[in-house]
C-alpha cells in the first residue's frame, strides 16, 4: 500500500496545482480575492508533494521489487545507502524529485512572502502552480514512479556502478534545490511582469531565492566536478560532456540575474534586464531537464531513452519558455529604468559583468547543442570538445577574473575615488606571479599562464575592499562577497596549474617495477583479490617514495553482476601541493599490469575555490537575513 499512497499523494497534489492555477486566473479576472486561499492551497499541495516522495523513498529502502522502478533499479545486496540513493538515481524517481521540489519551494514562497505585493504573489503562485502542473502530467502520463510489477521478481536488476557512491547522496539533490530556486526566480518575474510591479521590493523578495539557488548550484557542480574526477577514473575534473554543461549553464545565468537583483535592489535600474535573465537563467534549468531525461544523450548523467518522453519535455521547454519570452516581449517596453548613471560606476561594472558572463552562456549554450542541432537535422554526427570552449570561454573568463576585482571598488551612479590606485598591489601581486611563470616554466601554455596572474591578482584584489574599513564591523554581505570573489581566484589558480604542471605516466609494470612520475617514484608491490557487499575486485599496492616521504596506494578494479560492469576505483593521494593520482588496468599477456599515474600540482585549490565561493553566498544570505531580522525587530519597536 505505500506505493499506491504515494500515487494518491501524487495525484491529489496535481489536482491541487490546478485548482491553485484556477484560482490565479479567477482572481486576475476579479471574480475573487484569492491570495489567503492560494497560499493555503500551496502549502497543502507541498505537503503532498514531500509525501509522495517519501512514499518513493520507503520503497526503495524496503526493496519493494513489485514496484516496477524498484525492480529495475535496486539489489536486495546493495547497501542501504545506495538502495535510498537509488530513489532520485534513476528518470522517474529524479524527476518526482524535481517536481516535490518545486512544489515545496511554492509552499514556502506562499509561507513567507512578504516583501511582494499581493497581486504580485498570487500571480506569482499560480506560475509556480502551472509549472508544477506540467511535470505532475509528465510523471502521471509518461514516467509513474509508482507502476507495480506483476508478478515481481525474485531479485532486482541492480544499479549503475558508477552512481553507487555517496556522491549520489549530495549531488543530484543539490543541483535540484538550485535548479528549484530558479524557478521561484522565474514566477516572481512571471508574476512581476503580469502586474508591471517590477521595483526593488521585487528584487529584494527575489534574492533569496537566487542567492540560495547560487549556493546550492555552486556546490552541486563543485561536487559533482570531484565525484567524476575520482570515480571515472580519467584524471580529469571537467569534461565538458553536455550535462555538465547543463548544469553549467544555470550557474552562470544565476550569476549574472544575482549582480542585476543587486543594482535592481539598490538603484532600481536594469528593470527589462533582471526580468529576461530570470526567464533565461530557469529556461536554462528547462534545457538541462530535457537533455538528461530525453534520451537525447547517451551518458552515465542521462536516465532516459524514451523519445516519447523527450518530447513531452520539449513540449513543456517550448510551453513555458516560449510564454515567458512572449510575456517579456509585450511587458518588458512598458518599465520605467531608475536614475541614470555614469559610465565609471559600480552600475556599469555589473552590466559589464552580465554581458561576460551572457556571452560565455552563449558560448556554451552554443557548443552543447549545436551538434545535437546537426544530427537532428542531417543526421551527421559532430563533436564539440574541450578545444572550442577553452579556446572560446578561457579568455573571456580571464577578462572576467580581472573585472572582478575592479567592480566592488566603484561607487554607485557616479564616479569615485580612482580604483586603479587602490590595484596597485594587487596588479604586482599578478605580476610577480607572471613573471616567475616566465623564469621557472617557460614551456607552459598562454592560457594556462595568464589563469596563475590573474587568479593571484583576484586573490589579492578580492581583499581590497576590507582594507579602507574596518574588517570587523563590516557587513556580513561584504566579507561574502570578498570570500566568494577569492574562491574564483583560488579556483582559477587551481585550473591553471592542473593544466600547466599535470605529469602523467602510462605503463604496464611488472610486479617490483619502479615507475617516475613528476617528482615521485611509484613501486607496483602486488596485485590480489578483495571483495564489498556487492562486487569483487582486483587490488594493487603500490609504494610511492619522493626523497624520505613514503605512502601506501591501493587502486581497485572492481567487478560487478547486478548489473555486470567493471569499474576502476582510483587511489588518490592528497598533500598540501597537489594529488597523487593511482589507476590500475588490465594485465597485460605478459603478465605485467596496466598503471595510469598523474602527478597533479595544486588541483585541490579549485574545489575549495568552489567551495569559497559557496560559503561567500551563504555568508551573504546570512548577512541578509540578520539584517532583515533587525530592522522587523527596530520596526516592532517603533510600534
Amino acid at each position: 500500500m505505500i506505493a499506491e499512497a504515494g500515487l494518491a499523494s501524487l495525484w491529489l497534489a496535481t489536482g491541487l496545482a490546478t485548482l491553485q492555477l484556477f484560482l490565479a486566473v479567477l482572481s486576475f479576472r476579479g471574480a475573487i480575492d484569492s491570495g489567503r486561499q492560494m497560499r493555503g492551497v500551496a502549502i497543502v499541495q507541498g505537503t503532498l508533494g514531500l509525501i509522495s516522495f517519501v512514499m518513493l523513498l520507503l520503497v526503495f529502502a524496503r526493496t519493494d521489487l513489485s514496484v516496477a522502478l524498484v525492480a529495475a533499479n535496486s539489489h536486495s545486496a546493495k547497501p542501504f545507502i545506495y538502495k535510498v540513493a537509488a530513489a532520485w538515481g534513476n528518470h522517474e524517481g529524479s524527476m518526482l524529485l524535481w517536481v516535490t521540489v518545486l512544489a515545496l519551494a511554492g509552499a514556502i514562497l506562499a509561507l513567507f512572502s512578504r516583501r511582494t505585493s499581493e497581486r504580485t504573489l498570487v500571480a506569482a503562485l499560480g506560475a509556480q502552480a502551472a509549472l508544477a502542473l506540467g511535470f505532475y502530467a509528465f510523471l502521471l502520463m509518461a514516467s509513474n514512479p509508482f507502476a507495480r510489477l506483476f508478478p515481481a521478481p525474485l531479485e532486482g536488476q541492480g544499479f549503475n556502478p558508477l552512481l553507487q557512491d555517496p556522491g549520489l547522496a549530495f549531488h543530484p539533490p543539490t543541483l535540484y534545490f538550485g535548479y528549484v530556486g530558479l524557478s521561484v526566480a522565474f514566477s516572481l518575474a512571471v508574476g512581476a511582469l503580469f502586474t508591471g510591479e517590477v521595483d526593488s521590493r521585487l528584487a529584494r523578495a527575489m534574492r533569496p531565492w537566487v542567492l540560495g539557488a547560487w549556493v546550492l548550484l555552486t556546490l552541486g557542480i563543485t561536487a559533482g566536478s570531484y565525484w567524476a574526477y575520482y570515480e571515472l577514473g580519467w584524471g580529469g575534473w571537467w569534461f565538458w560532456d553536455p550535462v555538465e554543461n547543463a548544469s553549467l549553464m544555470p550557474w552562470l545565468a544565476a550569476t549574472a540575474l544575482l549582480h542585476s537583483i543587486n543594482v535592481l535592489a539598490a538603484r532600481g535600474a536594469l528593470k527589462a534586464w533582471t526580468m529576461m535573465l530570470a526567464v533565461i537563467a530557469f529556461s536554462m534549468s528547462m534545457v538541462g531537464t530535457f537533455l538528461v531525461r530525453s534520451g537525447v544523450l547517451t551518458s552515465v548523467h542521462a536516465f532516459a531513452i524514451d523519445p516519447q518522453r523527450g518530447a513531452f519535455l520539449l513540449v513543456l521547454l517550448a510551453l513555458y519558455v516560449g510564454a515567458a519570452f512572449t510575456l517579456f516581449a509585450v511587458r518588458a517596453p512598458a518599465l520605467r529604468e531608475g536614475a541614470p548613471f555614469e559610465l565609471v560606476s559600480r552600475e556599469t561594472g555589473l552590466v559589464v559583468n552580465n554581458l561576460i558572463l551572457s556571452v560565455i552562456l552563449g558560448t556554451v549554450f552554443v557548443g552543447t547543442l549545436y551538434p545535437l542541432f546537426i544530427e537532428a537535422v542531417s543526421g551527421e554526427k559532430l563533436s564539440v570538445g574541450a578545444p572550442y570552449f577553452n579556446a572560446v570561454a578561457g579568455p573571456l573568463a580571464l577578462v572576467l577574473a580581472l573585472l572582478v576585482g575592479v567592480g566592488p571598488l566603484l561607487s554607485w551612479r557616479r564616479e569615485g575615488r580612482p580604483v586603479l590606485r587602490r590595484l596597485v598591489v594587487p596588479a604586482l601581486v599578478g605580476a610577480t606571479m607572471l613573471a616567475m611563470t616566465i623564469i621557472l616554466a617557460p614551456a607552459i601554455g598562454l592560457l594556462s599562464r595568464a589563469g596563475l596572474a590573474g587568479g593571484t591578482y583576484l586573490v589579492a584584489a578580492s581583499v581590497v575592499p576590507l582594507v579602507s574599513r574596518n574588517p570587523f564591523r563590516a557587513p556580513l554581505a561584504t566579507w561574502g562577497m570578498v570570500v566568494a570573489h577569492m574562491g574564483m581566484g583560488v579556483a582559477l589558480v587551481g585550473a591553471a596549474a592542473n593544466a600547466a604542471f599535470t605529469q602523467e605516466r602510462l605503463a604496464v609494470a611488472q610486479l617490483g617495477e619502479t615507475l617516475k612520475v613528476g617528482p615521485w617514484l611509484v613501486q607496483l608491490q602486488l596485485v590480489r583479490p578483495t571483495a564489498g557487499k556487492n562486487w569483487t575486485a582486483l587490488k594493487a599496492e603500490l609504494l610511492a617514495s619522493r626523497g624520505l616521504g613514503r605512502l601506501t596506494l591501493r587502486p581497485q578494479t572492481r567487478y560487478f553482476t547486478s548489473p555486470p560492469a567493471e569499474t576502476n576505483e582510483a587511489a588518490i593521494e592528497t598533500l598540501w601541493n597537489g594529488q597523487l593520482y593511482t589507476v590500475l588496468g588490465k594485465q597485460d599477456p605478459s603478465g605485467g599490469w596496466q598503471l595510469r599515474l598523474w602527478w597533479k600540482p595544486f588541483v585541490t585549490l579549485i574545489w575549495l575555490g568552489g567551495a569559497m565561493i559557496a560559503l561567500g553566498g551563504a555568508v551573504a544570505m546570512a548577512g541578509r537575513i540578520r539584517r532583515r531580522r533587525r530592522s522587523s525587530t527596530d520596526e516592532w519597536r517603533r510600534r
